[in-house]
C-alpha cells in the first residue's frame, strides 16, 4: 500500500510582488499578514505553518522586510531522536536590495519579485541549531545500547567511565 503523500502549498506563497512599492517609491510601506499552511521552503526544510505580521517599506536602497513570524517545525530531539513539533518564533528584519546590486543575498530582482525563503530557511535552521529537546526531563539514549531510556530501560553497565574523563570522576568520587 502506498503511503499518502504529505500535501504542501507551494513554495510561491513566499515570493512577494513589491513591484507597486518600487513603483510608489521611498517612504511608502505596505502591512501584511501571513497564514500559510504546511509549506516546502527549501530541499531541506518543510515548515507545518507560517503566521504572523510582516511588513514591507520601500526606501531609496530598496525594501525594509520586517515581521515576527511564528513557524511550526517537525524535527528530531537532540538527546532522544523522538519526532516533536515545536513553534519557533523568528524575528526577520532584512533590506533586499534594488536594483539587484552584485554580491548581495537579498534583493528585489527585476521583475518586481522578493523571495522571503532563503531569508527564512537561514533564520529557522540558526534557530534550529541551538537545540530541541522534547522535554526538560528528557533522558535520551543509552550510549552503550542506543536504547531510548523516556521509553525503556536496559540492562547496560552505566558506570563505565571513557579513559579520558576517569580523572574527573575520581574528583567527583572524592567527594
Amino acid at each position: 500500500m502506498k503511503s499518502p503523500t504529505p500535501h504542501y502549498v507551494s513554495n510561491r506563497v513566499l515570493k512577494l510582488n513589491v513591484g507597486f512599492l518600487i513603483n510608489d517609491g521611498p517612504a511608502h510601506s505596505h502591512d501584511s499578514e501571513f497564514d500559510v499552511p504546511a509549506v516546502r521552503v527549501a530541499d531541506d526544510l518543510v515548515l507545518d505553518y507560517i503566521k504572523g505580521p510582516i511588513r514591507l517599506s520601500r526606501n531609496k536602497e530598496g525594501i525594509l522586510v520586517q515581521g515576527r513570524l511564528r513557524v511550526g517545525v517537525t524535527a528530531e530531539c537532540d538527546r532522544c531522536l523522538d519526532p516533536i513539533q515545536q513553534e519557533i518564533v523568528v524575528e526577520i528584519e532584512e533590506l533586499f536590495t534594488y536594483p539587484v546590486t552584485a554580491g548581495v543575498e537579498f534583493c528585489v530582482h527585476e521583475d518586481g519579485i522578493l523571495d522571503l525563503g532563503p531569508l527564512l530557511r537561514a533564520e529557522i535552521l540558526i534557530s534550529l541549531s541551538q537545540g530541541i529537546l522534547c522535554g526538560d526531563q528528557c533522558q535520551g539514549l543509552c550510549p552503550e545500547c542506543g536504547a531510548n531510556r523516556n521509553h525503556t530501560s536496559c540492562t547496560c553497565h552505566l558506570d563505565h567511565v571513557d579513559p579520558r574523563l576517569a580523572q574527573l570522576k575520581e574528583l567527583l568520587d572524592r567527594q
